[in-house]
């Protein structure tokens, strides 16, 4: 049982170190697509922005509410549009700073606050990689410890409810 036992903590353990070791890797493709829609907004919005620049001293705010002024409805249906790609923009814009603001926040944000559509891009096309990056080396040797000892708890855990206890008798002298 010890033998079955050793050999499932070292499955378990190299199971950790191999997920462990994705983590900073979908890290890292989640703020290049990040990085990628943001440029992508830029370059959508740059001639509306010209058109800011020359009638509202630059405010798109107010570039928009003309366009939803305007007695066209075509216009106004336009306005409707140019307010959406901007707010993406600012909310790519946002997230993709406070992604950049440390290491911390990078890993937060891509697991627990991330922009839901990249994340979900992110995942669709995750492409496994190993990394040997020192990062995501210590990242992986954490994980396998982790989950080794997690596992190994359980196991020991299950055999105490399952197997029949040992005698608790010392041998007579």
């Amino acid at each position: 049982m010890n033998t079955i036992v050793s050999y499932l903590r070292l499955i378990l353990f190299f199971g950790g170190v191999l997920v462990g070791i994705q983590v900073p890797v979908f890290v890292e493709q989640y703020g290049k697509s990040l990085t990628a829609h943001y440029a992508e907004s830029q370059r959508s919005l740059e001639a509306f922005r010209d058109e800011a620049v020359r009638h509202f001293d630059g405010d798109m705010d107010r570039l928009i509410g003309h366009y939803r002024r305007s007695g066209d409805p075509v216009f106004q249906e336009g306005g409707d549009s140019l307010d959406a790609l901007y707010r993406r923009h600012v909310l790519l814009r946002d997230r993709l700073a406070d992604f950049r603001a440390n290491p911390l926040r990078a890993y937060t944000q891509a697991f627990l606050t991330p922009v839901p559509d990249i994340q979900a891009e992110v995942r669709a096309g995750f492409a496994y990689a190993v990394k040997l990056d020192p990062g995501a080396m210590v990242f992986g040797l954490a994980s396998g410890f982790v989950l080794s000892i997690v596992g190994e708890g359980l196991l020991r855990l299950m055999a105490a409810l399952v197997l029949p206890p040992r005698s608790r008798r010392r041998p007579a002298p």
